[in-house]
């Protein structure tokens, strides 16, 4: 059999059981073995095996329950409520600061953990209803905790940096280097766009009346409540760039600086500590069965010479190498939209990534922005995560319908900030070279 219709009908496979609804690891693996039985013989299963015992053992893959474990205690610690009492002070009193204070703690929770279900619950539970009970377009309010929840993933600390570290063996310290600007430009351009349609559009977000706006001692005050984020992203970020831990022993840190966080705010409890790690158990289950299945998929890809038909279809894509990179982008962007993104990441990485490289691009570019495409995947129709993770916590008021189309303008501000990137590498690759 040939490779073209060895490799159509492989991806094919895939492509129906993903669409039927079944687990994306099952799909994976399943698929990949049986192909792998045919092509080489029973024999390969022991490869397959050693490959994955292989990554299994990677003391890298440590990082990602214990990220996980931190973001689960945050998001119930208090620290959400407290930063948004304090950005309700200061940003109120200006059209459409609440919603421009919204996407603000949004990033800060982002630089405190490194998933992105966090900021969307902790914020659609608390900034929400604060926005809806003020008159707030109800779609501008939901498009902007959409839109900054997704950052958990692209501003550092990262699980998906760490699993595309794995993959394309790039640093995870260099990754997360390479996302603090992206995801710093990120919440500049949705702030510039929240603050200018609010200008030209007073109602989608009015002001605070001046009764509500407290004086500047209250202002003050309130300021307490940015220490222990700071101190946590100091913790952990501070510690990887300034060469005190790895990332991995820095996710430990970051643990250690939200227990901390449920001790000052007096929510820690027995039943938290509970409830958070039976979450990790559930999510670092899901996205190590992912992995497995992707080394399989790995290795039948490679071993039916899949790679080389890639390459020759790549070489036809018109507009040189920019046109592949375009070409790529696009491929993972309709690719988020219906699949899970460490899923995407771990199919398609394999793929792309000595593509990439041939082409004489730099793969730290190539991964921020993958992340990026990933983080608007997180807020796309049809099935974006962020969206579901919305709609659990929205009044019955609010529909899947509206929801849709808050992300909207979101996601095309957001794919401007992709196209800066690949327009200017440097905005993701100088701080990496700077520090590390």
């Amino acid at each position: 059999m040939s490779i073209e219709l060895l490799s159509v009908l492989f991806f094919g496979a895939l492509l129906l059981f993903l669409l039927l609804g079944l687990p994306l690891s099952f799909v994976l693996g399943g698929v990949s073995m049986i192909f792998i039985y045919f092509t080489w013989g029973p024999e390969a299963f022991y490869m397959v095996a050693a490959q994955t015992w292989g990554a299994m053992n990677k003391f890298t893959l440590v990082a990602v329950p214990l990220f996980i474990f931190m973001a689960m205690i945050l998001e119930r610690s208090g620290v959400a409520k407290g930063l948004y009492e304090m950005m309700y002070l200061w940003f109120g009193p200006v059209a459409g600061g609440l919603a421009i204070g919204t996407v603000v703690i949004c990033a800060i929770f982002s630089a405190m953990c490194g998933i992105s279900g966090a900021a969307v619950v902790s914020m659609g539970t608390i900034a929400l209803p604060s926005m809806l009970g003020r008159n707030y377009d109800k779609e501008l309010a939901l498009g902007c905790i959409n839109s900054g929840g997704g950052w958990g993933i692209l501003i550092p600390p990262s699980v998906i940096m760490i699993l595309y570290a794995l993959i394309s063996g790039e640093s995870v310290g260099r990754l997360f280097a390479g996302g603090v600007f992206p995801g710093l430009m990120l919440l500049v351009l949705v702030s510039s766009y929240i603050a200018i349609r609010c200008y030209f559009q007073p109602k989608l977000g009015p002001a605070l009346p001046r009764e509500e706006r407290g004086d500047w001692k209250r202002k003050i005050t309130a300021l307490k409540a940015v220490i222990l984020p700071i101190g946590i992203v100091f913790m952990v970020l501070g510690s990887i760039i300034g060469g005190v831990t790895t990332p991995t022993e820095a996710a430990a840190m970051g643990v250690l600086g939200a227990l901390i966080s449920a001790l000052v705010y007096k929510q820690f409890s027995w039943a938290l500590m509970k409830e958070a790690a039976m979450r990790t158990l559930r999510l670092t289950g899901m996205i190590m069965w992912i992995l497995f299945g992707a080394y399989c998929f790995s290795a039948a890809y490679h071993g039916m010479g899949a790679n080389q038909l890639m390459d020759n279809v790549m070489q036809h894509i018109p507009g040189g190498p920019w046109g592949t990179i375009i070409f790529i982008q696009l491929i993972i962007f309709l690719l988020a939209m219906v699949l899970d993104p460490a899923g995407i990441m771990l199919i398609t990485v394999p793929v792309f990534l000595p593509i990439v490289k041939a082409h004489g691009f730099d793969p730290l570019w190539f991964g921020i922005l993958f992340v990026i495409n990933m983080e608007i995947g997180y807020m796309t129709p049809p099935f974006g995560f962020n969206l579901f993770y919305l709609k659990g916590i929205v009044p019955p008021s609010i529909s899947m319908g509206d929801i849709y189309r808050s992300v909207i303008p979101y996601t095309l501000v957001e794919s401007a900030g992709l196209a800066l990137v690949m327009i200017f590498p440097q905005i993701a690759i100088w701080l990496p070279n700077k520090l590390l």
